[in-house]
């Protein structure tokens, strides 16, 4: 089936997930720009979960897609340990919304400090590895995971989980 994809992001590497799954489908992917409707920097998985359906609906208001696609990263916490997360959600015009978490791992304490301290992860990360704009580039899970999963594959895994089971829900 051929679909307009609608990705709720400027964001080139939420984009380049997207369009490694539906470009060879014969999908056409947009980019939509919309807010996620939750705080800059999510501090939960249910927040940031959130930001990614509501991203999801948002495009399906704002544009002609079929299908929209929200994906949102953030922090959570276990045991006062802080992790990265990302979640992403699928909704289609029929309302149906189908939602998958990504990869999680614990970030160094001069990054879980200066996420305390009011700021955004991309901020910090981008003084933490000496970079401009890791948020659009390989992400912080690039940067600690020394190159080998960026913030695209991630999305991708996430994206991959969304299209499969709304495929199996289409059956």
């Amino acid at each position: 089936m051929l679909y307009t994809i609608g990705v709720g992001s400027k964001n080139p590497a939420k984009l380049k997930a997207v369009k490694r799954l539906f470009e060879p489908l014969g999908s056409a992917v947009i980019s939509v720009d919309v807010p996620s409707g939750v705080s800059a920097m999510p501090q939960s998985d249910r927040e940031t979960r959130q930001g990614a359906v509501n991203r999801s609906l948002a495009v399906l208001r704002e544009s002609q897609a079929e299908i929209g696609i929200g994906l949102e990263g953030g922090v959570m916490d276990i045991d006062g340990e802080m992790y990265l997360c990302n979640w992403g959600a699928l909704s289609d015009r029929n309302g149906c919304t189908i939602t998958a978490a990504g990869a999680r791992i614990k970030l160094p304490e001069a990054l879980r400090d200066g996420i305390l301290s009011g700021l955004e992860l991309g901020d910090v990360i981008d003084r933490y590895a000496a970079k401009k704009d890791v948020r659009k580039a390989e992400g912080t899970v690039g940067i600690l995971t020394n190159g080998r999963l960026p913030r695209d594959d991630m999305f991708y895994h996430i994206v991959t989980l969304l299209w499969g089971s709304y495929e199996f829900q289409l059956k």
